[in-house]
């Protein structure tokens, strides 16, 4: 019986806030600890009854507000007080994994020229700037994008959801303010964590445009940062 739940509750992904259903990587997962803490299951492998949230940063906060989780969960949970803050710190974990692994599939460079020239190529699928990249290079390298674009190259996305040392984090260390995610099998795999992350805080799937970017999709990251010198790593 209590696996029969557990399957139901796997099967039945429909978001407690919302009551839609959806495919799973759209909802996150949320079980109940041995002491009765919610926990997050990105991974969607902890056992137990689990209930689904749709992978928005303020769905999660209503859910917490709403004491929805007890009654998702058919028991008395405790649920920490910044569960979504928690969730966008696993969502950044998996970000800057993928993007590692993606560097050592050859599908990530860094430093504003190598981003330069790698957008000029038309081989890049998305632009990386970290949050306390200054105006002056986000425009710069905008100006190579839309040159690109003007060529008949793709309008790549852009994003701006990691700081500069958590961009270093893919690269083995270091800040790094400009990165250009390459058309491979690593790179397309780090553009869905790179997607997935920019919904979870902007909360849809606009992208708002970049300043001084006047066709660019940039995603900029919760919270903003402030304006740091390019020391980005060449």
């Amino acid at each position: 019986m209590v696996q029969d739940a557990a399957d139901s509750a796997m099967n039945d992904r429909r978001c407690i806030v919302t009551g839609e259903s959806a495919d799973p990587d759209g909802l996150i997962r949320f079980v109940a600890g041995p002491d009765g803490v919610v926990v997050p299951d990105l991974k969607r492998s902890l056992p137990g009854r689990g209930c689904w949230v749709s992978a928005r940063r303020s769905y999660i906060e209503k859910a917490a507000a709403r004491n929805l989780f007890s009654r998702a969960l058919r028991r008395k949970v405790t649920v920490p007080d910044d569960l979504a803050g928690m969730v966008d710190a696993l969502l950044t974990r998996q970000t800057t994994g993928a993007l590692a692994m993606a560097r050592k599939a050859g599908d990530l460079v860094s430093g504003a020229m190598q981003v330069d020239k790698t957008l000029r190529a038309g081989r890049a699928i998305a632009l990386l700037h970290a949050g306390e990249a200054a105006a002056d290079g986000v425009r710069k390298l905008d100006q190579a994008r839309r040159a690109t674009v003007h060529l008949g190259g793709s309008d790549v996305p852009v994003f701006m959801l990691l700081s500069a040392e958590q961009m270093g984090l893919a690269f083995g260390g270091g800040n790094v303010i400009h990165a250009a995610v390459l058309d491979g099998r690593g790179g397309h795999a780090a553009l869905r964590r790179l997607e997935a992350l920019r919904d979870y805080r902007t909360g849809s799937d606009q992208r708002p445009r970049a300043a001084g970017a006047d066709t660019g999709h940039l995603a900029v990251a919760a919270g903003g940062h402030g304006t740091a010198k390019e020391t980005d790593q060449e």
